[in-house]
């Protein structure tokens, strides 16, 4: 399954702002294998596209919720990540702030990224400016305050799991015309898209479990 890890945007512009929010877990998006560009040079990597929805108020007291088709939802924030739980990953790294604890080497051999769907925490959300653009970025993660898990906010937008392993085509001509032309680059794509099969729904069971001290 694509979203195993192991050791080894939309038409709405209005940008998050800075400051530390409560998130939820709602999206889980397979780019497949992707270019990356780094200090390194160039390198062929399997991507993950991780999304929140966000609660809670900007700095003037406004809350953090966009227009979409005549619904007021709550503003949402992504992060794409290598799928890899090396030591020195990002996604690891990110995880483990956010569980609270690091992987044991079993659980790093082969997490499910999918039992992230429905987990909430605190997003750290920064800006910055390129090429005179302002961006919003996931800075850090961390676990919901104990002070918070009995008062979580509703669940608002639907959960969107894409798998290129049994790609939904539904799920996939719901994301903007840049983010399908991204996963169809994919070799992934290539193997699998084009027999992908219809599907009734994209919503994801959650997996949170809220007697459980660690959120996953």
């Amino acid at each position: 399954m694509a979203f195993i890890a192991t050791d080894s945007g939309g038409g709405n512009f209005k940008r998050v702002p800075a400051g530390v929010f409560i998130g939820r877990c709602f999206s889980l998006i397979d780019l497949g294998t992707q270019l990356s560009t780094g200090q390194f040079g160039e390198k062929l990597q399997h991507k993950i596209r991780i999304g929140w929805e966000l609660f809670g108020e900007d700095e003037n007291g406004e809350p953090l919720t966009v227009d979409v088709d005549g619904n007021t939802m709550p503003m949402t924030i992504s992060k794409s990540y290598t799928v890899s739980l090396h030591e020195k990953a990002g996604l690891r790294k990110d995880l483990a702030a956010w569980r609270g604890r690091d992987f044991t080497d079993e659980e790093a051999r082969g997490f499910d990224v999918s039992k992230l769907i429905g987990a909430y925490c605190m997003v750290n959300v920064t800006t910055s400016e390129t090429n005179g653009k302002t961006y919003s970025n996931v800075a850090g993660l961390t676990p919901l305050p104990g002070a918070l898990k009995n008062a979580k906010p509703s669940a608002v937008h639907e959960h969107v799991l894409f798998d290129l392993d049994s790609p939904d085509m539904a799920v996939l001509n719901s994301f903007h015309e840049k983010l399908q032309n991204a996963i169809k680059a994919s070799p992934e794509w290539a193997r699998h898209g084009k027999q992908a099969p219809q599907k009734a729904t994209h919503a994801a069971p959650d997996y949170a479990d809220d007697s459980e001290e660690i959120p996953f």
